[in-house]
């Protein structure tokens, strides 16, 4: 079972990283492609992502339900700017915990992530509205700075509506105008 574990999480996270690596590449941003999720590659993350291996889901999911957090998920958010988790600051005049707006790059990086996570998950059943459907369950429960979660549905929603070549040429003509 480790043995098993151990090559279909090594595939998983390979192929996810290829598939973000072809998304970066098409949204003109390859780079972030090149750097995406290398910390899955630490022992900190690798070790759990075999030990919860499921292959139709994140590790993680079941590392939270046996052990009651994921220390994975945690190391890897810290190490990632993709992620919007990452993007949490103390704020001074409420003394809380809050979200903080998204870099463009970074979002358009998220973007490229989602939809290779819907394509690694779903496999063959992937269908265009699948990353914003998975956006939207959680969409009342997550703690995202208002304008990077607009941001991320409007490039979603672009997808389900007119497909991946329309919005990766949208982020191209975004990225240009930022250099």
């Amino acid at each position: 079972m480790l043995i098993e574990n151990f090559f279909g999480h090594l595939r998983t996270v390979l192929q996810h990283r290829h598939k973000v690596f072809i998304h970066c590449v098409k949204a003109g941003i390859p780079l972030r492609g090149l750097l995406h999720d290398l910390s899955k590659f630490s022992p900190t993350e690798f070790i759990p992502g075999v030990k919860y291996y499921q292959g139709d889901r994140s590790p993680n999911e079941r590392e939270r339900e046996v052990d009651g957090a994921s220390k994975a998920w945690m190391h890897h958010k810290g190490r990632n700017r993709h992620h919007f988790e990452y993007w949490t600051d103390y704020n001074m005049k409420t003394k809380r915990l809050e979200p903080v707006k998204m870099p463009d790059i970074f979002i358009f990086e998220m973007f490229c992530d989602r939809v290779a996570a819907s394509k690694t998950y779903n496999k063959e059943k992937y269908n265009d509205s699948m990353p914003l459907e998975y956006f939207l369950r959680a969409k009342p429960r997550r703690i995202i700075e208002k304008s990077t979660a607009a941001k991320l549905e409007f490039l979603l929603t672009m997808l389900r509506d007119k497909g991946e070549d329309e919005v990766f040429r949208y982020i191209r003509r975004h990225v240009r105008k930022s250099r």
